[in-house]
């Protein structure tokens, strides 16, 4: 039994939608980071979804490599800034962000 593509790609949407609301109704910038790694799982889900048309380009595959290369760079250089800004303001929230002047 074959799952078909559109399975594949409502849940992407749905990770997708999860990640959006989560980065723009919270304000922790923990979250914030994880909400940004949920959509980047979306589009990786989507783009081996898409993949499965055409087994034999592995473009999906190679593009899903890269942005999960691309995430971890982004989860190492964003966790760096928000453990600066914690020892400097003493929190994590997003609404203290706004003036990072010292």
């Amino acid at each position: 039994m074959t799952v078909p593509i559109s399975m594949f790609l409502v849940l992407a949407a749905a990770l997708f939608a999860t990640g959006a609301m989560g980065f723009l109704l919270r304000r922790n910038l923990l979250v914030l980071l994880m909400s940004i790694e949920l959509m980047l799982n979306a589009v990786n889900l989507t783009l081996v979804a898409f993949n499965r048309i055409h087994p034999a380009n592995h473009a999906g595959q190679i593009l899903a490599f890269f942005v999960i290369a691309i995430a971890a760079a982004e989860a190492a250089v964003g966790l760096a800034i928000v453990l600066a800004f914690f020892r400097l303001r003493g929190s994590v929230r997003s609404d203290e962000a706004t003036a990072l002047k010292n």
